[in-house]
């Protein structure tokens, strides 16, 4: 599996265990901050505070993401990581695509 991603990717093993913990602690930050933003609006309804909990989430992540990639000196790596997801999610075509 882990072959796999360092080819995808382009990366050799050490860059790789920086990507991973960079994933990692990415997504924990934002799980934080997420928890922290809705301790403060004081919502009681379940359903509305599961609803802006996935929304925080979908818009924090690539921030705190490229926050924490920073020290790990990966933040290219995950500006272009994030950029292809979003040209994914918004379903443009890829240059080669196009010819």
């Amino acid at each position: 599996m882990f072959e796999k991603l360092k080819n995808k990717w382009g990366v050799g093993s050490f860059q790789l265990l920086l990507i991973l913990v960079t994933f990692a602690l990415g997504g924990s930050a934002c799980g934080m901050v997420g928890k922290k933003i809705l301790s403060f609006l004081h919502l009681s309804n379940g359903l509305l505070n599961i609803s802006l909990y996935i929304l925080l989430i979908t818009f924090l992540w690539p921030l705190c993401v490229l926050l924490i990639s920073i020290p790990f000196g990966q933040f290219q790596f995950f500006r272009n990581y994030i950029g292809r997801v979003i040209k994914k999610l918004s379903g443009k075509k890829k240059d080669t695509d196009l010819q």
